[in-house]
Order: structure tokens, then sequence, then C-alpha cells
């Protein structure tokens, strides 16, 4: 039977380990280290925790292991159950108990996850990003408002990011979009810190969009051990606007005037840094000048 594979944080009970019967004799972080190289043998792993026994029982840890795959999460269990794996006497691994909980929204990986779960499946060179726009809102949203918005108002930075992941041996690519705001002081930011912040903003935006691609993609793992994937447009996306509006934002993005009033700032300011650092050698250089020709001119003298 084939299994899915989902770009979201799991939950289910079949790809979640219960590891105790831990020795006390290591660290948490030693014990975390050791788990982590003896079940990442087995399939990705989305996370390693170990906490310390309860004070009623004997001294020791435990740990939860979550897997992606819960195909993954029976091997592991199986093979390592009742082993001693790393220390003298033998674990007990059981799979997570299964109970009837509350249905609440799946939680997207981060893009850094999605990335990772893409490489582990489709291999480093099996997928690619392609960004369609990234636009900067911040000018945009100062016009809109500037009647009705107070002279004193802090201002923010804003990007929107739209952009496609393109898996070429699957014939699939899919869209995703993602918005990043950050307030911004004016009589406090620096022309470089300006620079850092707006760099940072539209790095958070791609990675949103990034991650709001990769939820509408499932991995199919065959029993063969093939992979698959499956596109499916996701109607509940978090943090992403309807296709309809991110095609009206596009659309409203060319057709303002002057929506290129901060990309001719930025240039501005980042032609000033580079002239101050300039100025600032050619001091220095003239400094280190006079210096050596007093220098040469005392050893002159003495002579």
């Amino acid at each position: 039977m084939a299994e899915l594979v989902s770009f979201t944080v799991p939950t289910e009970s079949d790809k979640t380990l219960l590891v105790w019967e831990l020795s006390s004799g290591p660290t948490a972080e030693a014990l975390h280290h050791s788990l982590f190289a003896v079940f990442s043998q087995f399939g990705l792993l989305y996370s390693v925790r170990v906490f310390p026994n309860a004070a009623v029982a004997r001294p020791g840890f435990y740990a939860i292991i979550k897997f992606y795959s819960a195909r993954d999460a029976h091997r592991a269990q199986k093979a390592c159950d009742q082993k001693q794996l790393f220390q003298n006497s033998p674990v007990k691994v059981r799979l997570g108990t299964k109970h009837k909980a509350v249905q609440h929204q799946a939680l997207a990986l981060n893009s850094s996850q999605c990335q990772e779960l893409a490489n582990y499946y489709f291999g480093f060179n099996g997928w690619s990003k392609r960004i369609i726009k990234l636009q900067d809102l911040s000018d945009l949203e100062e016009r809109a408002n500037e009647d009705t918005v107070p002279p004193l108002q802090k201002q923010s930075l804003k990007f929107f990011c739209a952009l496609e992941v393109v898996l070429p041996s699957y014939e699939c690519r899919s869209p995703g979009a993602g918005m990043a705001e950050e307030p911004l002081d004016n009589l406090e930011e620096g022309p470089l810190s300006f620079l850092m912040k707006r760099r940072t903003i539209q790095k958070l935006a791609i990675q949103k969009a990034v991650s709001d691609a990769f939820q509408k993609l499932l991995i199919v793992i065959l029993e063969s051990g093939k992979i698959a994937v499956e596109y499916r447009p996701c109607e509940e996306i978090t943090d992403a606007s309807t296709e309809d509006e991110l095609q009206d934002l596009i659309q409203l993005t060319k057709e303002v005037p002057g929506y290129g009033y901060n990309n001719k700032l930025i240039l501005a300011i980042s032609v000033t840094v580079v002239v101050m650092v300039l100025i600032t050698v050619f001091c220095l250089i003239e400094i280190y000048c006079h210096r050596a020709a007093a220098k040469e001119g005392k050893e002159g003298s003495s002579r």
C-alpha cells in the first residue's frame, strides 16, 4: 500500500516512537546525539526530544522521536526494541498510542524543513524554485494611506513574493506566495541597518512562498520504494491570499506610478555608503603616508 507524506508537521501516532529505559549516565544532549545517529538510519527524522524521568521513577531518561514516514517509524520500532543500541542495557521502543484526538489544521513546515524533506526524497538536484515576482509593497502602502496616516507613525518594510517549485522529473510545478513585514523606525535606522533589514524581509518573504508552494505537494511512497508526486491545490493555506487576490496584487504593483521610488532610494543610499568607505580609505592612506614621511625625516636628521 502506498504511503502519503505531506510537507506538514507530523502528528500521527504511527509516525511517533516512544523510547524509554535510557540510562542516567550520559547527559540529555549526548543521548539526543546518540538517538539521532541510530534512528536516522531508518529514515528522515522530524524531531528527537529527550526528557528526564518523573521524580517517582528511577533516574534516567525517555525520548519521543518523530518520523515523516510511518513506514520508517515501523521499521525503526521493530529493529530497535529490546536492543542495547548505544548503552549496556536494552531500551524499549513503542509506537505512539492511538487515540481519538481533536482535529486541528495541519501546521506547515518552515522553508528549511521543506527543503530538507524535498532533498531527502527528490535529491538535491531533483527540484528547484523559480521566483516569479519579488515586490516591495512598502511604498504602495504609504501612497495608499498618505492622507490618513499621521506623520509621526512608524513606517514598515513589506515584501511580497510569488514563485513556483519545479520538479522536472515529475513534470510538476507548484505555485506559492508569501508576504513579510517589519516595522521601520526612520529616526533610528542607519543606511547599513536599513539595507540589512530590507534584505532580511526579502528573504523571509521568499521563505514563506517556498513553504506555501510545498504545501500543495504530496510525496507518494509506493510499495516498491519508488517515489511519485501528487499536486493538490490547498483550500486552507496559512499566510497566503487566494489566486485572484494575488493576481490583483501583482497587477496593482505594475500599474501604480512611481513604484520604483524605493529602489532609487536604496541605490542612492548604497552609493552614499560606498563613497563614505572610499573617503575613509583615502584618509587612512594619507595619514599613513604622512607618518611614514615624518619617520623618514627623523631617521635622516638623526644620521
